[in-house]
């Protein structure tokens, strides 16, 4: 589940096309993550695994391979493949922030996940206003207007969504701030999942309206109006996020 996208699509249930290689990836991940392979334990041996996941041990190696360049686990000869410490976790992956949708969130990673995301996309709108140009500017305003449309689809307006805060980043010309992707597809999966129904709904059709005025002050050239804008979006899906901790079910 590393497609932009892929986290948002699932919530529907939808099904993601997944070959043997990447359904190993997320087994393990997720199951590093959410802390079913504690940290500092050691994943069950080569042959438990392929047992397990119904795969050949170079499926198995590569998939443990691509987790560790993750910073996930550690190979160690003669102990086996051990789970490193979140502090070695790549959390600009969008992948490895993907996995962190199953897990029980505490307040302060919600809390930094919105800070980094308000921090980075600051910076985003501040260059899209400089560089934009009157084609971004039509795909961004076609975006929003597809949010406007889809307020009744939760999976369908978060899409939009995303596709608004990538074309931002792509309009930057800063190919790092592309990393904030993945920051801002868990942001916006877990703010379509908190709340009550009629919550959401309310959230999704405040988020549009925020969503054009960003737009505007982009295409007007105005950085301060589009600062105030990112500001607007990430404390209004902070909010909303923050409503799963007072929920009978978080």
């Amino acid at each position: 589940m590393s497609d932009a996208g892929s986290l948002i699509r699932s919530l529907s249930g939808r099904p993601a096309a997944r070959n043997f290689h990447t359904f190993v990836i997320n087994e393990i991940g997720a199951g590093i993550i959410t802390g079913r392979f504690p940290i500092g334990s050691i994943l069950p041996t080569d042959a438990v695994m392929m047992e397990n996941y119904g795969v050949s041990r170079t499926v198995l190696r590569e998939a443990l391979r691509t987790l560790e360049a993750k910073g996930l686990v550690e190979a160690r000869p003669k102990v086996g493949t051990r789970v490193s410490p979140s502090s070695r976790w790549n959390l600009f992956d969008a992948q490895v922030l993907s996995w962190h949708f199953e897990a029980q969130l505490d307040r302060r990673f919600i809390e930094s996940l919105f800070d980094v995301r308000q921090a980075l996309e600051r910076r985003a709108a501040d260059l899209a206003v400089r560089h934009r140009t009157a084609e971004q500017v039509r795909l961004l305003k076609y975006w929003v207007h597809q949010m406007d449309l889809s307020a009744d689809s939760v999976e369908q307006h978060a899409l939009a969504d995303l596709e608004v805060h990538r074309l931002i980043a792509e309009t930057s010309r800063n190919p790092l701030l592309r990393s904030v992707t993945g920051v801002v597809e868990l942001t916006l999966a877990l703010a379509a999942t908190s709340g009550s129904l009629a919550e959401r709904h309310e959230t999704r059709l405040a988020s549009t309206l925020r969503h054009e005025a960003l737009v505007v002050a982009i295409e007007a050239g105005d950085p301060v109006q589009a600062a105030a804008a990112i500001d607007a979006i990430v404390v209004g899906d902070l909010t909303h996020t923050m409503k799963r901790f007072a929920s009978p079910e978080a």
